[in-house]
């Protein structure tokens, strides 16, 4: 049976390949642990790999695991759509926050960010699919939600963040990470000092790395497939 261990070390093989065949340095990709569903124990066995950066999609259930191995230096990054009433234990909990999609919700991390913390580090998300269940802004409308995060005290704004639709057409998989690649070259443009493109999963992350991605979210090829349902006290769809 394949372990975590040998998994973690066939995605960081992934990545390197990826980003040579596009003649990009390896080490401008950082690697996100997806860890959604995933017992504590095995997020242990990543770090013990040599993980250190893992995110979370639902809050509840990422809270049990932050408490759980509060003994390791983890990274949190939450990754999953943000209701208003989550938002202090978002900002008090995780060093990055990658689905900022409106003002509201940018500006409540903001005023619940503890000052004895550094800012939070965050992603506007857009929504480079147009599909009505996804969560994002619109294409048209993230400079201006860049410009509002980019003026609150306790956030600062890192870059963009997407997830594309599901397909297996290789030609549509990049054409939406461009779509986000070009909108971050043009927020550069107007002065914005952005570094992060969060894009790219277990299926598609080649494309996303050719597409400029500086941060991979993979789950299911590290920690294999979803076994077990989210026990309902462990949080439900951030939606």
């Amino acid at each position: 049976m394949t372990s975590i261990a040998d998994r973690l070390q066939a995605v960081k093989t992934r990545i390197a390949d990826a980003a040579k065949q596009c003649g990009r340095d390896p080490q401008t990709i950082q690697l996100l642990a997806a860890s959604k569903t995933n017992p504590p124990e095995n997020l242990r066995a990543a770090w013990e790999a040599g993980q250190t950066v893992f995110g979370e999609n639902y809050l509840q259930e990422g809270l049990v695991k932050i408490k759980a191995l509060a003994d390791l230096p983890i990274e949190w990054h939450f990754i999953g759509p943000i209701q208003s009433n989550k938002t202090k234990l978002i900002a008090e909990n995780f060093a990055w926050v990658h689905g900022i999609d409106r003002e509201k919700i940018a500006n409540r991390l903001s005023v619940a960010r503890p000052d004895t913390l550094p800012p939070l580090q965050v992603c506007v998300q857009v929504n480079v699919s147009g599909e009505i269940t996804k969560s994002g802004v619109d294409p048209e409308k993230v400079a201006e939600l860049a410009a509002y995060v980019s003026e609150l005290p306790r956030l600062q704004l890192r870059g963009l963040m997407a997830v594309p639709e599901l397909t297996a057409v290789t030609a549509l998989q990049r054409e939406q990470f461009q779509q986000l690649r070009e909108i971050f070259e043009q927020l550069k443009q107007l002065g914005f000092n952005l570094d992060t493109l969060s894009m790219g999963m277990s299926e598609d992350l080649e494309n996303a790395v050719a597409e400029g991605a500086t941060m991979v979210r993979i789950g299911t090829a590290i920690f294999g497939p979803r076994r077990y349902a989210i026990p309902e006290e462990l949080g439900s769809r951030q939606q």
